[in-house]
């Protein structure tokens, strides 16, 4: 039985979603999402923080809050997902926990600390029959979308070049799980930033063959990564080259695409992170996801370039999909979690590259 053909819990009214965690992922931008996609209903959020008690009961008052995710999972049949958005060292015991109780479930990426970790949830699920999903939501930020319409349609031609970067000026590290050193914190801007860029790079031009990678400490006081760079060669000849980077004054352009008829160059950020962060919704009264004229990427070559509007964002499309896995026996989820498998096969692989000043060829048997 495949992860999405577990047939749906039989009840009236949309699927009930217990979410794990109401920090920053947690509270912009996985229960916004949830309790706007028809169908999902953000049913109960476990977080015994008092303030974020407070700001639960504020921004969704309909939700319950609970103590811990094992008071969640004692319930499971008062649920129809949880959703896995707590720190990274324990997206494993958790998800492994949920889906061992039946409930089809979404981990925040990445899905796990290694590749091994994630392929065993992979084979929980499908021994269960339960969904399991991965939230890489930057697949539909509106300059990735954009980029892989163009790819798609040839209108770069055959592309020999991806660039893409997610860079940040924070010169001196914040307090948080993200800055510890101990491996199962899962920290750093590799693992974090470095995830999104792996898995885009992948769902455009498939698989690596090989992995080149420069990993840094750079900030002082700084006890993780905080500056790397990946170049990965694709079976296709692709090549990919892939910045992150907390340490960065004049950040570089968002994406470069080039092929060998033409190129496309977008700078800036999409903007659903910043709505989502500033307390904006989908389905107001503004176009959701929508980038300005100003903001618009460039399409063609040094001698016939012309600016091009950006596909817009859609965040939104991850927990419809999710909606409709749930209620249609058979449907893929929008993010098989077989792809974070290859995501950390390609992040492990770069850290052997970095400590050892070797390019690392794939195992793609």
């Amino acid at each position: 039985m495949s992860p999405s053909s577990r047939p749906p819990r039989h009840h009236d009214g949309p699927f009930r979603v217990g979410l794990i965690g109401y920090g920053l992922a947690g509270s912009a931008f996985h229960a916004p999402l949830i309790a706007t996609t028809p169908g999902l209903r953000l049913d109960a959020v476990v977080t015994a923080n008092p303030d974020r008690r407070a700001q639960l009961h504020r921004e969704h008052p309909d939700a319950r809050a609970v103590d811990t995710p094992e008071q969640l999972l004692a319930d499971a049949d008062a649920l129809d997902l949880v959703v896995i958005a707590s720190p990274n060292r324990t997206h494993v015991p958790l998800a492994r926990a949920a889906l061992r109780a039946g409930l089809p479930t979404v981990v925040d990426k990445p899905l796990a600390a290694t590749a091994a970790d994630a392929l065993e949830l992979c084979r929980l699920a499908e021994s269960a029959g339960v969904l399991l999903s991965v939230f890489q939501n930057r697949r539909w930020d509106g300059d990735f979308l954009t980029a892989a319409r163009l790819v798609r349609e040839g209108a770069l031609g055959r592309v020999h070049r991806f660039e893409s970067r997610f860079e940040r000026f924070r010169p001196k590290p914040k307090a948080g799980w993200r800055e510890l050193a101990d491996p199962a914190e899962v920290g750093g801007t590799l693992y974090d930033l470095g995830s999104h860029l792996v898995d885009q790079a992948l769902a455009l031009f498939g698989p690596v063959e090989t992995v080149y990678a420069e990993i840094d400490v750079r900030r002082d006081g700084a006890v993780v990564d905080d500056d790397a760079f990946l170049a990965l060669t694709h079976t296709s000849g692709t090549r990919s080259h892939l910045w992150t980077s907390a340490i960065t004054p004049l950040v570089g352009p968002r994406l470069r695409v080039l092929g060998d008829a033409a190129g496309y160059v977008k700078s800036g950020m999409d903007p659903q992170e910043g709505d989502l962060r500033a307390g904006q919704r989908p389905g107001g009264a503004r176009p959701w996801g929508a980038d300005t004229p100003a903001q618009y990427g460039t399409l063609g070559t040094d001698e016939s370039a012309t600016p091009i509007p950006t596909d817009p964002g859609d965040y939104p499309a991850y927990y419809a999909g999710i909606a409709a896995a749930l209620a249609t026996p058979g449907t893929p989820p929008p993010v098989d979690p077989h792809d974070a498998v290859a995501t950390l096969t390609v992040l492990e692989a770069a850290r052997t590259s970095a400590a050892t000043g070797t390019t690392v060829r794939l195992d793609l048997g």
